[in-house]
């Protein structure tokens, strides 16, 4: 217990004067942001509003004078374990079922003639972490700063917000369908171009996209209004709640509309140029809704680089997985469980590292308890205060591999066994992949803080996408190692 709970005293232990500007500016940041209502974010820790059996009055002089680093209260391991533990294996069904879909559409016709499909799947499931975690983040933090409080203002920031990520959605999908097909042209043996797939492949994206993150949108704004009304963390609840189903309605869309516009594209290719038009004409009403809203308009004109780095980075995952997956057996299946499950649990940690940045410190100054690099050991296991909930997810996460890729390989295959080579392989590389993002993402948001830039808006997605890139790469590679020692995937003996 005592190992989870130690890193609660990383920040009340902070020295009440560190740099004299500094504190103030921390101090003086906090006050001015938090609100009456004492909710922060956990079930049963409030960083203002309460006295806390200490003898000054909720919300009289001696509370806004506290100390920065008295508010910042952490929460206890098993509150975090608990609230992440239930939407973490939700998530891990929803990539189960995004996997077996996978594994089982790869025969479809639609899929065996174009194969630059494969390049859009990892791109399409990662806008999840583009587009609609980063939503996620921005109101769990409007949220744990207490800002959503009038039922307009809440309003606002829902209506500008879901504009926003259905513009972001329609242009991200567009260029990643050029890019799928651009790449698709360069490595093809003949120089044939058939007008007909690169619409197909344009309007299925499109409407992937845009559908897949509308649903996701009312699911998160549910999850974060119920979250703050019965005082439990939006931080640790909603993203990987959101991808529970994220992934599985992306997919099941993808496959649905690809090969309903395949088998009907001799007769009714004007439905491909009807669905681009609709979305192209829509475009212009959400830019416009957009930019007239106070919260989105600025994310809307200094956010697109974060996302469409992420989209090319996930493009990249693509070509590993179309090239693995004409060559290994059972790969779609389990490729969409380890890129889900290391980019679900790093947008835990991103949101988390982010609220707290927002709450200890203003943007431009990174606060005592925080620096861009510190050694893995501190920033994973032990050493500053982010460190527990890593190690929470670290730990979480390696039951939790074992048991969906069981699942996963059973449902598939109706076999039960695994080779023992394989789950150690696999169990590895999805180690690795996932204390690689937790590493990068304590650097990546801590230099966004430190230059200006809001970590909400820009850092999950380059997060997910590398978990995307490196999540097939590293499973490539114990596939790999799998076929250099003569293993198979299903433990023959035990059949």
């Amino acid at each position: 217990m005592a190992f989870f709970d130690n890193d609660n005293e990383k920040l009340s232990g902070l020295p009440h004067s560190t740099t004299g500007s500094l504190s103030s500016i921390i101090t003086t940041s906090i006050a001015s942001s938090e609100p009456d209502t004492g909710f922060v974010g956990s079930g049963d820790e409030k960083i203002c509003g309460s006295d806390g059996g200490g003898g000054g009055s909720p919300g009289g002089g001696d509370d806004k004078n506290l100390s920065a680093e008295s508010r910042l209260k952490q929460e206890k391991w098993t509150t975090i374990l608990l609230e992440v533990s239930i939407p973490f294996f939700l998530a891990g069904i929803g990539t189960i079922g995004a996997g077996i879909i996978l594994g089982r559409v790869e025969d479809w016709d639609v899929f065996q003639h174009i194969p630059e499909l494969y390049i859009l799947v990892p791109a399409l499931l990662g806008l999840k972490g583009n587009l609609d975690m980063c939503l996620a983040s921005r109101l769990s933090t409007q949220a744990n700063l207490g800002n959503m409080t009038t039922r307009k203002e809440i309003f606002k920031m829902i209506a500008g917000n879901i504009s926003l990520v259905q513009v972001q959605s329609i242009v991200a999908s567009f260029l990643v369908s050029v890019f799928a097909i651009s790449v698709g042209f360069a490595v093809k043996t003949t120089n044939d171009f058939e007008f007909d797939h690169v619409l197909l492949i344009i309007a299925a994206a499109m409407f992937t996209a845009t559908s897949s993150c509308f649903v996701l949108d009312f699911v998160l704004v549910a999850v974060i209004l119920l979250s703050r009304k019965f005082n439990m963390n939006p931080d640790n609840l909603a993203t990987p709640l959101a991808a529970s189903i994220g992934d599985v309605v992306s997919i099941s869309l993808f496959s649905f509309i690809v090969q309903l516009l395949y088998l009907n594209i001799g007769t009714h290719l004007w439905v491909t140029f009807v669905v681009i038009a609709i979305y192209l004409c829509m475009l212009p009403v959400w830019v416009v809704i957009v930019y007239r809203n106070k919260y989105t308009r600025a994310v809307l004109l200094n956010g697109w680089i974060p996302v469409l780095s992420a989209l090319c980075i996930s493009g990249m995952g693509g070509l590993v997985l179309e090239s693995a997956v004409a060559k290994y057996d059972n790969f779609a299946v389990f490729q969409p469980i380890i890129n889900g499950i290391g980019g679900n649990l790093v947008s835990v940690q991103a949101s988390k590292i982010s609220t707290m940045l927002h709450q200890s410190s203003i943007m431009g100054i990174l606060p005592p308890h925080g620096n861009i690099f510190e050694w893995p050991w501190k920033a994973l296991f032990k050493g500053v205060p982010y460190a527990k909930t890593a190690r929470i997810l670290l730990a979480m996460s390696i039951p939790g591999q074992i048991i969906f890729s069981y699942v996963a390989n059973f449902i598939h295959t109706s076999d039960p066994s695994i080779s023992i080579p394989f789950e150690l392989s696999y169990l590895c590389a999805s180690t690795i992949q996932i204390m690689l993002l937790l590493y990068v993402a304590h650097i990546i948001i801590h230099a966004m803080w430190k230059y200006k830039i809001d970590p909400d808006n820009s850092a999950i997605p380059y997060l997910t996408a590398l978990g995307d890139l490196s999540g097939s790469c590293l499973l490539l590679l114990a596939f790999m190692f799998l076929e250099s020692i003569g293993a198979e995937t299903i433990d023959t003996d035990a059949i």
